[in-house]
């Protein structure tokens, strides 16, 4: 058997296998007889089958079978031992006139070769990496909505100042139809709180979308929609009332610090604000980092330039499917995919020469940390370490929890190195700020 390779350009190669009747007529032989042994054909005893009748009903198709597996075993054995990077599967070219009657075979098939390229971390870049801060106004309004929580709640008729009123925004044209409860300082305009003083329950109000809020992204929350749509809509809804309800606020005193935060906790408000402050900045520097993640990922993607076999890979996805694709479905895949894959490429190269490397021990921790913050949220402050490690002993018996959880890992890992090395600038936000970079409107 000989096996060469022929590269047209960096990114497709040509592998030729050659393969004699020596490679496998030992193999093709030992079959023949097996089948010999085995064999029942009317007119002839169990194993007296002649040699030549066997070989005229069987021997095209194990010659077929064995060939193939011959093909296949040091195909793949050829591409390991070459060390090559390669896209997708090599891709039999098809020969017209290829003749199973001869002895001596040769095979040819197409290698997408994988791009070679550098990835500087350290480039000039206009990233951001955000600190978002709990500010003075944030903090007094989770205070206020912490002693509207556990205040005393009272059912009204009528809307008067300072109450909460529940209903459905509707806007047939738009499909709009979400129930949501809201106070009356959270419009824009004070003239539209007032549209609401002395409604009662059944009554409708009729609001204009534009200038309706501070902010038009409250629109998504209160009405449903996306966030594309949201920005200048300018439509006519109504708001039904259903329901009308006023709070006496909770007293901020250390029976509701201890309810809050457990005994002795807190002690003050001060405490309380510092408490606030302390795990909103955590939940907040969660999708501050998220976001810088993906910053990263696009500028990276658009900064490290290398070709892709585009043709050998339209070919591949038109094949490898359960189902052919035609050759305009195929490159509208490939369309669809090639951002991934150049980042899979970007991604595996950054592993790789940063040796980052998932250990076991490197999940078991993530998966105890993940664990114990959902027990926290349930009242579970602090569990044994046996009560946590059996229930980490049955997430990681889990296959694909194991590898969600090992995802998520080599993300943080990621994020990491991102922070020691890529240069940016670290800009403190208020978490309204924040929103609008998020959608790129600072």
């Amino acid at each position: 058997m000989n096996i060469t390779k022929n590269n047209i350009d960096a990114l497709n190669a040509i592998v030729t296998v050659e393969i004699s009747k020596s490679d496998y007529k030992a193999k093709v032989e030992k079959k023949l007889a097996d089948y010999k042994k085995n064999a029942t054909i009317p007119g002839f005893r169990k194993g007296a089958v002649p040699m030549s009748l066997i070989n005229k009903q069987y021997g095209k198709a194990i010659l077929l079978d064995e060939v193939n597996k011959l093909l296949q075993d040091n195909l793949n054995k050829y591409l390991a031992q070459e060390k090559l990077d390669i896209l997708g599967n090599p891709l039999p070219r098809v020969t017209e006139d290829f003749n199973w009657d001869l002895e001596d075979y040769k095979f040819e098939f197409e290698l997408g070769l994988a791009p070679e390229f550098n990835i500087d971390l350290s480039a000039k870049n206009d990233l951001v990496l955000y600190k978002i801060v709990a500010n003075d106004k944030m903090l007094n309004d989770q205070v206020a909505r912490i002693q509207k929580q556990y205040g005393k709640l009272i059912a009204k008729d009528t809307v008067e100042e300072g109450n909460d009123v529940s209903g459905i925004f509707a806007n047939e044209e738009k499909a709009i139809n979400n129930r949501t409860t809201l106070s009356l300082d959270v419009f824009a305009d004070k003239k539209t709180a007032k549209e609401f003083i002395g409604k009662k329950i059944g009554d409708v109000v009729t609001l204009k979308t534009k200038g309706l809020f501070d902010d038009d992204h409250k629109l998504m929350d209160f009405l449903a929609v996306g966030h594309d749509d949201v920005h200048g809509l300018d439509i006519e809804v109504t708001f039904t009332i259903d329901e009308v309800t006023t709070h006496e606020p909770a007293v901020l005193d250390q029976e509701l610090f201890d309810k809050l935060f457990g005994p002795k906790a807190v002690t003050s408000v001060d405490e309380l604000k510092a408490k606030i402050k302390e795990d909103a900045e955590k939940q907040f520097e969660q999708q501050a980092d998220q976001k810088f993640l993906n910053d990263v990922t696009e500028f990276l993607i658009a900064n490290t330039k290398f070709g892709l076999p585009s043709e050998f890979l339209k070919k591949w996805i038109q094949t490898t499917g359960e189902n052919p694709l035609t050759a305009e479905q195929a490159e509208e895949e490939y369309n669809k995919s090639e951002k991934g894959l150049r980042y899979q490429l970007i991604e595996g190269k950054i592993i790789a020469e940063n040796n980052l490397q998932i250990t076991f021990e490197d999940l078991k921790t993530f998966t105890s940390d993940v664990i114990k913050k959902q027990m926290a949220q349930f009242g579970q402050m602090n569990p044994t370490d046996d009560d946590v490690q059996g229930i980490v002993a049955r997430v990681m018996s889990n296959q694909d929890e194991v590898k969600r959880l090992s995802e998520q890992v080599m993300s943080q890992k990621m994020l990491n190195l991102y922070k020691e090395k890529v240069k940016v600038k670290t800009k403190e936000v208020s978490y309204d700020d924040f929103i609008k970079a998020m959608y790129g409107e600072i």
